[in-house]
Formats: C-alpha cells, structure tokens, sequence
C-alpha cells in the first residue's frame, strides 16, 4: 500500500464527484488488495500497477455531471458506495460514482461514522431479504459483534424479526445494546445454543462469519442460510439454501441506500468506528482490518 498521485477525475453524464472526508476498510479491501480478486474474476478486474481499494465514501459533492436527481447539488454532504475498479476505488483524495450509488449523508453523523454505512449496510439488508422470511420470524446471525453482522441484528429488529445473536463473553454487552432478543455463545456450541431456544431450529441464518458449515443444524429443514461469500451447503439434504449476499448488484439500489440513510439518520443503525487513520497510514489500517478482531471499522480520513 502506498499513497499515489493519479490524475483528477471528473463527473461526466450520470455521475457526480466527491471530495472525500472518509472512507472506510472492510474485509474485502483485503480481498482486493491481496489479489485474490483476481483469480477470481481475472476479467473484471485485471492485474494493474495502480489499484485503488475502497467502496465507501463520504464527503461533499464538488461536480455534477447532467442527468443527475435534483437534490445531489454541489456543496451537499454526500455517501457513495462504489465498486472499486481500477483506479475507481472510495480511498481516494477524489471519487466520482453514479448518481444512482450516492445519497444525502445522515444529518447530524460525521464523515467517518457515515462512511461505514452502505457496504456494510447494503450486505446486511440483502441478506436480511434472502432470508424470505415474515415479521415474526426468528433469525439467527453469526458475528454478529462485527459491522456487518451489527447492522443485520438491527435491521431484522427493525423488521419485526426476533434474533438470536452469538457473542463472545467480551462482546455480550456489545450485541445486547444492538438489540438482539438472545445471546449465545460463539464457535462451537452455538448450533446447540439455538435448538435450546428454538428446537426446531431458527427460520433463517445469516452468517458473516464464514462457520455455516458447523452451524446448519441451528436451521429449520427447507430454510435459507445467507453468506457473505460463498460457502459449501449445510445441509442439502434437508433442503436447506445456501445464498450469497451481492453488494455489486445491489449497489446501484438507490431507495435501499436512502432507507439505510434515514435509519443511520433515526438511529435504527449503530455506526461505530474502529479507529481512524491518515492516507499515509493506510498500510497500517489494512493490517489492522487484515488482522481481525475489529470492532466497527477502521477509516481513513483525509
């Protein structure tokens, strides 16, 4: 990682610019960073000497380029949620990103605070919705101490859903406070730790952390278990569904981010950062993030 002079871009048709304020760190910067993006889709995203990392930004819109909704006007505090392509990544000094992918900042929040919303937020929502499940349905979420897994205890809450949240004996207090109905210990025993509360198991799992395969039997027979990134069936079969949250298809979801917005806005989201970083120390930000543990999420702020 290494901070770099790149030509200015500017907004063109459909777009506007940001002057950035903030912009968060999340796991698969690491994934990016690392390369391994590249095998796994070496079309989309090609080897390059200059590769800038990052999906969220947070900042003030300073071009606007035509065809743009009314209210992104220049001088409006703003939050992008760009797919880092390239030189087109959100940790940068400058981001220009479809109109569709950028909403009003929450009133009231500072850049970095805000600046861990949407990725986070846009995961969480649409594995909330790969659930398919109704208000008084129970869902289970595994990390839930994370970013990620915070915003899914919330948003299901928000939802009418009861939840069922794993914590580690330092994070109780944590996920208590997020709002979650019942705690359970993490790692091995929480599939055992549900069926205690629900013995036919729960109706849906989300699971950012990477343990579905030790935690299907938690989940009722024909129910969905929705993954950050993809993971071999629980279960298959008991009919069970394994499903991968998409935050690049979803990203241009315009209502879906200002619904995330209004709720960071009111208070429904808990946003939290991890610590804050300069540009020049976004090595040493990577590798906090790279090496786990982090509470919130760490931000750049320029």
């Amino acid at each position: 990682m290494r901070v770099l002079e790149l030509p200015e871009p500017h907004a063109g048709p459909g777009h506007v610019r940001i002057k950035v304020a903030a912009a968060d760190i999340n796991p698969s910067d690491i994934v990016y960073r690392s390369g391994a993006i590249q095998k796994l889709m070496p079309e989309a995203f090609p080897v390059s000497d200059a590769y800038v990392v990052g999906w969220d930004a947070a900042g003030v819109i300073d071009e606007v380029g035509d065809g743009v909704r009314p209210e992104l006007t220049v001088g409006t505090s703003a939050l992008a949620l760009v797919v880092p392509r390239l030189t087109l990544g959100a940790q940068a000094e400058y981001v220009v990103a479809p109109a569709e992918s950028v909403v009003r900042a929450p009133r009231g929040v500072e850049p970095a605070a805000a600046s861990t919303l949407l990725m986070n937020g846009v995961s969480a929502w649409h594995a909330l919705e790969l659930l398919e499940v109704a208000p008084g349905a129970t869902v289970a979420v595994i990390g839930a101490a994370g970013a990620v897994g915070g915003y899914a205890v919330q948003l299901a809450k928000a939802a009418g859903l009861t939840v069922i949240a794993d914590a580690a004996e330092g994070d109780r207090d944590l996920v208590a406070a997020l709002g979650a109905d019942h705690l359970v210990p993490r790692g091995d025993g929480f599939a055992d730790a549900v069926l205690r509360l629900r013995p036919d198991g729960v109706d849906g799992l989300i699971d950012t952390a990477q343990f579905t395969g030790a935690s299907g039997a938690a989940v009722r027979d024909g129910a969905v278990i929705a993954t950050l990134r993809p993971a071999a069936d629980a279960a298959a079969d008991r009919g069970l569904r394994s499903r991968d949250v998409n935050v690049i298809e979803n990203s241009g979801d315009t209502s879906v981010l200002t619904t995330l917005r209004d709720h960071a806005e009111s208070g429904v989201l808990t946003l939290r950062v991890a610590a804050t970083f300069a540009p020049d120390e976004v090595a040493q930000a990577h590798a906090s993030m790279e090496a786990g543990g982090v509470r919130g999420r760490p931000v750049i702020v320029f």
